[in-house]
């Protein structure tokens, strides 16, 4: 009887289904993505991300750990170096299940399992979908251009810093615009020394 036994004991006996979840361990990490069943996909995801949550913190004890479970130094080395460098920053969720449909022989559902930080055409898919964030009532932005400008007191002659004249050169509103607010600036001083 099953009795709340809450794991895929996926038609094997205990040593047959660790030494397989070993096995596929180590083919997911030498290469990144495998096909395979659904059931063992899931089996294996629950098996393979405690080892690399493990493999974040590089200590002896955690090595020896991940070595009792995987049986290869070169799978250790490769978790530890390659792997725990990219899944850093990332708190969980390091595989990715993607279902492929059912297999020809016996009609069972077949998928891949892949480490999510390696499949670089996601990866790019996911940036280039990424729009600007916005607020929730504003519409889109407009680029700000920096108006700017610094009125020279000797020669009373308007200059204008380089970004500002290469902004300006896209579009001839903001200089129109920029020319005169200077001049309503300049106007009342010119007037105050007039007067004296």
């Amino acid at each position: 009887m099953r009795k709340n036994k809450k794991f895929n004991h996926l038609g094997r006996t205990s040593a047959h289904r660790k030494a397989m979840l070993s096995n596929m361990a180590n083919s997911l990490i030498f290469h990144k993505r495998i096909t395979t069943t659904l059931a063992k996909a899931k089996a294996l995801r629950l098996y393979v991300e405690p080892l690399i949550t493990k493999s974040k913190n590089d200590t002896t004890h955690s090595r020896r750990l991940v070595f009792s479970l995987l049986k290869s130094k070169a799978a250790v080395s490769e978790l530890f170096r390659e792997i725990a460098l990219k899944v850093g920053e990332r708190p969980g969720g390091y595989t990715r299940i993607l279902k492929t449909g059912n297999r020809q022989g016996d009609n069972a559902e077949m998928c891949i399992i892949e480490l999510v930080d390696f499949n670089e055409n996601m990866l790019k898919a996911k940036d280039a979908k990424k729009p600007a964030r916005r607020s929730r009532r504003g519409g889109k932005k407009k680029a700000t251009v920096a108006t700017t400008t610094t009125v020279d007191n000797t020669a009373s002659e308007v200059k204008e810093p380089a970004a500002k004249k290469a902004a300006e050169a896209k579009t001839s509103e903001p200089k129109a615009a920029a020319k005169k607010v200077v001049k309503k600036e300049s106007k009342p001083e010119e007037g105050k020394e007039e007067k004296k």
